[in-house]
């Protein structure tokens, strides 16, 4: 009878205990939440706090432009323009397949390219569609809310000059960092420091908020050039109808101020659009006045005469016998063109471009003598001009395996040695400026340190003697009215895989003006004219009258010759003021003044291959 009751007992008190269990134990489950809450939240925030942001938090950059290039009168060559580039989540747009082909119009993309794209991209979250295009163009995309596609500002270079600079300034690629020229060697100085702020992006990445700056955009530093886009235009112009007239392969002209160093413009043909790079050869994109070697020709006499007169074995009036016209030098046979000079003295061997005079000249100069003056005019040794990829040059050394016995005599008069037209430029300013060496500049007000080669008296009186060129021999077309001129022609037979090549010339002339205070040294080079034109004097120096005559009249540099001005208008045959022509130059056709062509063919082959008697260089 009490078995039952003991039973029921049991079982309310189990029940009792159980219910107590269960309500302290979800007791303690709500304490634990409710403290893990707390700590997540007030206490430990910084983990989740990351989390949550690095799904809504994006730091965007903030482009920057580069900095503008200037010439050397404050004229922009060189700016940066803004631009848009589109660009898509990938995985986004995947979703919305039905928005392909209107995105796909709207970029004048085919629809097919650009679903295999976003298909390949699939696995991620950003790929350029069109890069660089007008703002409003990007901004009629995004307008279309296509899901996924955005835009980004950027900037893009603009060459206002176009062709004119192309060598100089070079060109940046689709990320705006320097390739070539300039805009290569001063790219850390011009590009900036791109920016960054942090910004707040809904589920479907749009921009809702910018929270903070991260980093302020620094804009690239301005460059100011020593060029004058005056100049360079004159400079490219008349290298163009040189070179188109006489069906040139091409041509290079630097002109440099004498005291400074400083490059006031060069120019090469060919060229191509920096604006358009991508149909240019690297070809076309060499600047061929700092990379390009030429042997120098003639354009070499006045630095052996240079070197001669310094070392005192010979002076302005010492004699030379150039009789009968010709010598042998081992397998080679040199010889002047066109005619025999006879008897001259050292002035006379510039006037007349006398081989055999430069090279009696070289033998009473000690090898490494003449080698070491090479070198100090800058032959040999790279400019350090600061432009990309400039040649040294090459000049043998005495000793070498390349300096022969015959090295020293080829190199008085322009063979045996290769040099590049801003070399020949930095030299002839060295015999303008009293003969320092000045390192050629690109930058407006850099003043390099000069380096004294020669002697004052010796490098005036060599400018005096380059004066009987213009005035009396092979380079009457370089003549400026109003302005004593002085200057070498050269015409230097072209060496190939065969040796030289008939028929190929480099055809230069080499000058600097005013004679008396000289201001500037130009360097002209024709490279291969196949017209009928085949000499430096009539193919390079009018380049030099051009040019030049337009250069001092820019500069307003005051003529120096006004007696011979006045003289020309008083007979009628000039007007306005001195440097300005009335009509294009004659060819000459006194054989004095242009050499015999066919010993010119024959020009720098050995004796045992020519068919007549052969000179290693043109006389002009």
């Amino acid at each position: 009878m009490n078995k039952p009751s003991r039973n029921r007992t049991r079982t309310q008190f189990n029940l009792r205990n159980r219910m107590l269990m269960v309500g302290v134990g979800l007791g303690l489950c709500a304490v634990t939440l409710v403290g893990r809450a707390a700590y997540v939240q007030l206490i430990n925030n910084d983990f989740y706090q990351r989390e949550g942001e690095a799904r809504f938090l994006r730091d965007v950059p903030i482009p920057t432009s580069r900095g503008m290039i200037t010439d050397r009168n404050g004229e922009p060559v060189a700016v940066s323009t803004p631009v848009a580039s589109i660009w898509v989540n990938p995985q986004e747009l995947l979703r919305a397949p039905e928005r392909i082909p209107e995105l796909a119009r709207a970029l004048s993309l085919p629809v097919d390219e650009l679903t295999t794209k976003l298909t390949q991209k699939a696995d991620k979250e950003f790929m350029y569609l069109r890069r660089r295009i007008n703002p409003d163009v990007a901004e009629q995309v995004v307008a279309l809310k296509i899901p996924g596609v955005f835009s980004q500002r950027e900037f893009r270079r603009y060459y206002p000059q176009g062709e004119a600079m192309a060598h100089v300034l070079g060109f940046t690629n689709i990320d705006d960092l320097g390739q070539e020229g300039l805009e290569l060697a001063f790219d850390e100085w011009l590009r900036g420091k791109p920016g960054a702020k942090r910004v707040i992006r809904d589920r479907k990445g749009a921009i809702v908020e910018s929270i903070d700056l991260v980093r302020p955009a620094e804009p690239g530093k301005d460059l100011t050039l020593s060029i004058d886009r005056r100049i360079q235009f004159l400079a490219m112009r008349e290298l163009r109808n040189a070179v188109t007239t006489n069906k040139a392969a091409g041509g290079s002209i630097v002109i440099m101020d004498v005291a400074t160093g400083e490059v006031m413009a060069m120019a090469n043909l060919p060229t191509y659009n920096p604006n358009s790079v991508s149909g240019a050869t690297p070809d076309t994109r060499r600047n061929r006045a700092v990379t390009d070697l030429v042997e120098p020709g003639s354009t070499m006499k006045p630095l052996t005469i240079a070197t001669a007169l310094q070392n005192h074995v010979v002076t302005p009036d010492t004699i030379i016998d150039t009789n009968p016209g010709y010598m042998s030098l081992g397998r080679y046979t040199i010889r002047d063109v066109p005619r025999n000079n006879g008897v001259l003295n050292v002035t006379g061997v510039i006037t007349r471009s006398s081989n055999i005079g430069a090279a009696k000249i070289v033998a009473r100069i000690p090898d490494q003598t003449f080698y070491d003056s090479v070198r100090g005019f800058g032959y040999g040794v790279a400019p350090n001009s600061g432009f990309p990829g400039e040649s040294a040059g090459v000049v043998a050394r005495p000793g070498s395996p390349s300096w022969y016995g015959t090295t020293k005599t080829t190199m008085s008069y322009g063979y045996g040695l290769s040099v590049t037209p801003l070399q020949i430029a930095q030299a002839y300013s060295a015999l303008a400026n009293g003969g320092q060496v000045i390192q050629p500049t690109f930058i407006k007000g850099q003043r390099n340190e000069a380096r004294q080669v020669i002697d004052p008296e010796v490098a005036r009186e060599v400018v005096r003697m380059m004066e009987t060129v213009v005035t009396n021999g092979g380079a009457k077309q370089a003549a400026i009215l109003g302005y004593h001129v002085a200057g070498k022609t050269g015409t230097a037979r072209k060496n190939g895989p065969n040796g030289y090549e008939r028929g190929h010339y480099n055809l230069l002339f080499a000058g600097v003006v005013p004679a008396t205070n000289p201001r500037y040294a130009a360097v002209i080079v024709v490279n291969d004219p196949q017209g009928s034109l085949q000499y430096g004097g009539l193919v390079s120096a009018p380049v030099f009258h051009h040019v030049m005559e337009g250069t001092l009249r820019l500069m307003d540099v005051p003529p120096d010759d006004i007696q011979s001005w006045l003289a020309a208008q008083a007979a009628g045959k000039v007007g306005g003021k001195p440097g300005s022509s009335a009509a294009p130059l004659p060819i000459p056709q006194d054989p004095d003044e242009a050499p015999n062509a066919t010993a010119e063919f024959d020009a720098a082959l050995p004796t045992a291959v020519a068919p007549t008697p052969a000179a290693t260089e043109v006389r002009q």
